[in-house]
């Protein structure tokens, strides 16, 4: 050890005293090469500098009166060489007169301008020896600027790169001191080393624990050794075993290792002890103690234990009841904690795991990962549904894949039985080889040894099956083993088929209740809308639900709503609500008539509900109530008009980014009955966006409704630009739980403006002789609009409407048209007499006025108002408009007199 560890100091020496010496040679190299430049600079400066050296540049032989000069400046300046060059670089002057004349080797370009180069280049031999020179080029110019000449001086690298020899010595005596002083402190402490090892060898010494380590751990008696002070100095592996101590106990008393009293006063007893009996757990041992007598050092004494029970076999029987029903009871609380057919077939696997298999797979027909009713025509198809266990080595069918099992093979026979298999040794299983030969000879080759097999069973029906299987490492499965895998499976399959009942019901409510919502968006001109629906986890579907419903005259209602309740009860009542809406809006109520409608047929319900007024105790027994959020937005006028039943309130999102909350009153829940439904309405600027929401968004059991508005309008905040489908997926990214226990629907609605110019209005007196001349303005818009071809259409309706105004209605009578997707004329008066749709009697002189107009538009109606009503008639721009399209109006109404039936 000690030659080992002084060989490692040489080479560290070694490595040192290189280094240094390389870092010397660098750094000597560098700084000669600096002052190579600092010199070769002054030595052509002063030489260029000199008195007459222009003049001699100048003369009619430059070389005889240089030459000279430059070899005695070289000598006196101590650089290698000072060379006098013409202005195209031919040598005046050289060390050895044989060069002069040749063409100077460097660069001169920038010394003709003016400047200095300094530069490193090889050249002819010099007196100093041929080498890399470290030259300068200075110019030689007349008192005017004018370069005569150039002048280079330099000196070879070659040189002075030898003055780093000086400081060599003393940097090999450093090293060579190190070596000493490593050689003397290793002669030291291979003298203790031996001193301390008695003499013994290195082989000697690995020899001598090896058979102590063999002797101490190997044999099946149990070894305590206490020194002086009752401490403990060694425990081989079957005394820790048979006493039950952890692995770290060396170094404590015998009164700190807590173990039985009569045996720790034993073990501490001054005495000798042979052969006495001792209890400890459900073990007895038999124990020996005998003092050490060492040549040096205090006393101590040797324990020895031995096991005498013959009960272990009994015991471990007991240990393996034990744990058995220790997992039964860990399988009945983590086994079915979801209602999630693949997330339980995953805890079956996972609680079998290492407790009573090495590996587990469960395999799940088809029709019950669905949530359908199993059959007997599936079994041979089962998808792979969970797998547990250290299988990455196994060639075992993946997650998800659907395997078709044969008849011979134990899981077809345990679905067939109705009882498990049991496969003690897989190596004799031809029919489990014959499922797939080459992926069962893989399987044995890493180690799979034993299998068994049950099926999985809900009231008589199988499920699937689970596989348990162990590995070459661990004991085979027994009949025992069957019978608690039985257990085990037949309590996972009652959670499964849960959750397999479960999944179909809410698959059930769900598509229910997505069908009856909106499955896209109607044609409308007057909002960009995009809305989000998430069903709730684990309650079931609730009943929330949204619409946007096109009304006449270009206007648009939104609605929002939530029935109380969840499933298919929820989904239902929420599709009669739905359908009561669109009936309602179809009549152009107005928005408080529209909810208090709602709220009679609620009532209603309730009552058909509700026999005798006592509900039966069950799902889909009475409606507990309905909350609605009705609104009617105008383009033309950009007036939205609001009511809420129970419902939470709207925000507004204003162009420039701006959330507000317009203060639309809070009405009673739909349902109660009696009470009136209050309307606001407000403007609402072209590209404000209407955000309409459930309470499943904004309100959940980690959360108040307050906390979650606030969390809304931060996620609505500030958003300009944002589209309506950005503007919903940003909130639903911020608000969303994880889990959400309730629905969420959300809407956004961003309004349009009719522009003005696609608005025609005009103020109808009462007499009939001004209707000409409605129709004229009408044709000049038409053509300003680029609608000629409607135009007779659209006059002969504005006319029948306009007249039927002023003959049957009240002052003032205003006349509009509105040119969006369709074209639209209103006409409205300050009565509230309906107009009606008749047949008219060949004598009669009147009455197909309104029958025209419902011939030539695409539909009519009429809309109440505050002060009046409107009669409206829509015609389609593109495409056939009318059932009578092909013909000409004096033909239809011609038609009508040659009607046999009137």
């Amino acid at each position: 050890m000690a030659g080992q560890v002084f060989l490692v100091q040489f080479v560290i020496v070694v490595l040192l005293v290189a280094a240094a010496v390389a870092a010397l040679v660098l750094q000597s190299a560098r700084d000669a090469l600096k002052e190579g430049k600092r010199e070769s600079v002054v030595a052509a400066q002063a030489f260029a500098n000199a008195p007459g050296v222009v003049k001699a540049f100048r003369s009619p032989d430059p070389s005889k009166v240089l030459q000279p000069r430059a070899e005695d400046a070289r000598k006196k300046s101590g650089v290698d060489f000072v060379v006098a060059l013409s202005t195209t670089g031919i040598r005046y002057t050289y060390p050895y007169p044989q060069e002069i004349g040749k063409k100077f080797v460097g660069t001169i370009e920038p010394a003709l301008h003016g400047h200095t180069v300094i530069e490193q280049v090889g050249g002819p031999p010099l007196p100093a020896g041929k080498g890399t020179a470290v030259q300068a080029v200075v110019p030689v110019t007349d008192p005017h600027g004018t370069v005569v000449g150039l002048v280079s001086a330099g000196i070879t690298v070659k040189n002075v790169s030898m003055l780093w020899m000086p400081q060599l010595p003393l940097v090999l005596g450093a090293g060579a001191g190190a070596l000493v002083v490593a050689t003397a402190g290793t002669v030291l402490v291979a003298r203790r080393l031996r001193r301390q090892t008695r003499g013994l060898g290195p082989e000697e010494l690995a020899r001598l624990y090896e058979h102590h380590d063999a002797v101490l751990h190997s044999v099946r008696e149990g070894v305590l050794i206490t020194d002086a002070d009752e401490r403990l100095m060694l425990a081989n592996d079957e005394a820790l075993r048979l006493l039950g101590l952890p692995p770290g106990t060396k170094g404590r008393t015998v009164q700190e290792l807590d173990l039985p009293e009569p045996l720790a006063r034993l073990i501490t007893s001054p005495g000798p002890v042979t052969d006495q009996v001792y209890r400890v757990d459900d073990r007895l041992l038999a124990v020996n103690k005998r003092p050490t007598v060492p040549k040096t050092g205090p006393d101590g004494s040797v324990v020895t234990l031995r096991d005498t029970t013959e009960l272990a076999a009994v015991t471990g029987r007991a240990e393996v009841a034990r744990e058995r029903l220790t997992l039964l009871y860990e399988a009945g609380v983590r086994v079915g904690t979801t209602l999630d057919v693949g997330r339980t077939a995953e805890e079956l696997a996972e609680v079998a795991v290492p407790q009573f298999a090495d590996a587990a797979t469960v395999d799940l027909l088809d029709s019950v990962l669905r949530g359908w009713e199993p059959t007997a025509e599936g079994w041979r198809h089962l998808r792979r549904a969970a797998i547990s266990g250290d299988v990455r080595m196994l060639p075992v069918y993946p997650v998800g894949e659907l395997i078709t099992f044969s008849s011979r093979g134990p899981q077809m026979k345990t679905l067939q039985q109705g009882h498990g298999v049991l496969e003690p040794d897989l190596r004799q299983a031809a029919g489990w080889q014959a499922q797939d030969p080459e992926r069962a000879r893989k399987a044995l080759k890493c180690g799979l040894r034993s299998l068994v097999t049950v099926p999985l069973q809900a009231r008589g029906v199988p499920l699937g099956v689970a596989n348990f299987y162990r590995m070459a490492g661990s004991p085979a499965y027994e009949p025992e083993d069957l019978s608690f895998a039985e257990e085990l499976a037949a309590r996972a399959a009652v959670a499964i088929d849960n959750a397999r009942r479960f999944s179909r019901e809410h698959k059930m409510a769900v598509t229910l209740q997505r069908s009856l919502l909106p499955r896209g968006q109607p044609e409308q001109e007057a909002l960009d809308v995009a809305w989000r629906y998430l069903p709730a986890e684990g309650r079931g579907v609730g009943g929330d639900w949204f619409d946007v419903i096109p009304l006449s005259c270009a206007r648009v209602a939104l609605v929002i709503g939530d029935v109380v309740g969840y499933g298919l009860h929820a989904a239902a009542t929420m599709g009669r609500l739905r359908t009561a809406v669109h009936n309602f809006s179809t009549l152009d109520l107005p928005v408080d008539e529209v909810l208090g409608n709602l709220d009679d047929l609620v009532v209603r319900m309730d009552n058909e509900e509700r026999p005798n007024g006592a509900a039966a105790g069950h799902e889909g027994e009475g409606v507990t109530g309905a909350t609605c959020l009705y609104a009617i937005y105008d383009p033309v006028t950009g007036a939205c008009t609001m009511a809420r039943a129970g419902h939470p309130g709207p925000l507004v999102v204003s162009p420039e980014g701006v959330v507000s909350s317009p203060e639309v009153p809070a009405s009673a829940p739909l349902g109660l009955g009696g009470y009136p439904f209050e309307t606001v309405q407000v403007k609402l600027a072209e590209g404000s966006q209407l955000v309409l929401y459930t309470d499943g968004l904004v309100e959940n059991r980690g959360r108040d409704i307050d906390t979650g508005l606030a969390e809304l309008r931060r996620a609505l905040d500030g958003a300009v630009g944002r589209n309506p489908e950005e503007a919903c997926q940003a909130v639903i990214n911020g608000l969303k739980p994880e889990h959400p226990s309730d629905d969420i629907a959300l809407m956004v609605a961003r309004t349009r403006l009719f522009p003005p110019s696609h608005v025609a209005e005009w103020e109808v007196p009462s007499d009939p002789a001004v209707v000409p001349s409605v129709r004229a303005q009408c044709r000049d818009r038409l053509r300003d609009w680029g609608l000629e071809e409607t135009a007779y259409t659209t006059e002969l309706i504005l006319s029948e409407l306009v007249t039927n105004a002023i003959r049957y209605g009240a002052p003032p009578v205003q006349a509009r048209l509105l040119y969006g997707r369709t074209l639209i004329c209103e006409v409205a008066d300050c009565t509230s007499t309906s107009p009606r749709l008749r047949r008219a009697a060949t004598t009669d002189e009147g009455g197909r006025g309104l029958f025209l107009v419902a011939q030539f538009a695409q539909r009519w109606g009429t809309r109440y108002t505050t002060c009046g009503k409107v009669i409206w008639a829509e015609q389609a721009l593109h495409g056939v408009a009318a059932s009578g399209a092909g013909q000409r109006p004096v033909d239809v109404l011609l038609e009508q007199f040659g009607d046999v039936t009137l």
